[in-house]
């Protein structure tokens, strides 16, 4: 068997046979390119969009540099995946993805400039953002750039970038190890459904090796501001009614939304944990609650390198709790308030463990998993 050169194959196109156009559910798609590859390097793919009817984000993006033969499907399931978390933010905000979850999400606080939030996002997990996708919902500018271009990045997603940030990506002198950068612009992200009584016009498609498939409606958020928390509560067939004795700061508020909002793209079971607009751990793809948050705890101990790093953070929970010992290992770690969707046969076991600790504790009325 001859020898294959490995490192080949990630800078090289896996050419398929890709229809120009296809229909799919009474809609026709016209195909926008051949992908780099698909998931892996010996898969090939293309990236097709509605061919009329559409208010596109993601399927109107611009090539602004190409990198290594332009975009995987990973790279465009990155950016998919940023912007659905970032449509809601309406300050400046960051999120720094690695398949498909992101390692890092920070919003504008206390006056910060981009720069410093991308190096916020960006150092939730510097060691999970290597080789990363990061994505913003405003203009990117020539400081920012600059500091992406310090360390090794995949690609760039944004609604506009900066003369000065364009120079930057192009400056292989200045920046050599990263002179692969894909840049992708795309339209501003107000045009995307956010809310439950937001139109539609696409459909989540799953499809599998048989060829069987399933529809169903893109996620929509009921959480539309801090407003719509509901102060966790319980009426016990047998204890009785319980309700949540310390209600959140402002602060932790806003955290928690900003925490929601993050959450609806990382694969559940998932929690963020948020401090003043950043992310300090991601507990994702586990099987068990309690793991989730135990892993999200340990990725944030290690980095911050002490017992009491999360004195005063927020978690929020994509699921309900099913037992109080994911809530107690949130608050031994020094997390103060916590949001889930609410409605576990333990919910009152769980809002006890909340009231002995002093934390506050949230319902949003809506559960966020996501099993991309």
């Amino acid at each position: 068997m001859a020898e294959k050169d490995l490192k080949a194959m990630y800078r090289t196109r896996t050419e398929g046979s890709f229809p120009e156009v296809l229909e799919l559910l009474g809609r026709s798609y016209t195909k926008v390119e051949d992908l780099r590859y698909g998931t892996n390097p010996h898969q090939p793919a293309a990236f097709y969009r509605p061919s009329e009817g559409a208010s596109l984000v993601l399927g109107a993006y611009k090539m602004l540099k190409t990198g290594k033969s332009g975009l995987s499907q990973t790279n465009l399931e990155d950016m998919q995946h940023a912007l659905g978390m970032l449509k809601y933010m309406e300050r400046p905000a960051c999120a720094v993805m690695k398949h498909c979850n992101p390692s890092g999400v920070a919003i504008e606080w206390d006056g910060s400039s981009l720069a410093e939030i991308y190096e916020r996002a960006r150092d939730a997990d510097s060691q999970a953002a290597f080789g990363s996708v990061v994505a913003f919902n405003t203009e990117v500018d020539e400081d920012t750039a600059a500091e992406i271009m310090g360390t090794i990045v995949e690609g760039v997603v944004a609604p506009s970038f900066s003369e000065g940030a364009l120079s930057c990506f192009h400056d292989f002198d200045r920046f050599k190890k990263n002179k692969d950068i894909r840049v992708v612009q795309i339209p501003p992200l107000n045009q995307l459904p956010k809310y439950l009584s937001d139109a539609v016009n696409s459909w989540e498609i799953k499809i599998f090796d048989d060829g069987s498939l399933v529809v169903a409606q893109p996620y929509l958020s009921r959480m539309k501001s801090i407003e719509d928390f509901v102060p966790a509560y319980n009426d016990h067939p047998k204890k009785g009614r319980i309700d949540i004795g310390r209600q959140a700061t402002s602060r932790e508020l806003n955290d928690l939304l900003f925490a929601w909002y993050v959450n609806l793209h990382v694969r559940s079971n998932g929690v963020v944990i948020v401090r003043n607009g950043q992310t300090l751990a991601v507990g994702t793809g586990e099987q068990d609650r309690v793991g989730a948050v135990q892993q999200a705890i340990h990725k944030a101990q290690t980095k911050y390198k002490g017992s009491n790093s999360l004195e005063g953070a927020v978690m929020a929970s994509d699921g309900f709790f099913p037992f109080r010992d994911a809530v107690d290992a949130a608050t031994e770690a020094g997390i103060t308030a916590l949001a889930q969707p609410g409605g576990s046969v333990n919910d009152y076991d769980a809002i006890v463990a909340c009231n002995e600790s002093n934390a506050a504790m949230l319902f949003t009325l809506e559960r966020c998993f996501s099993h991309h």
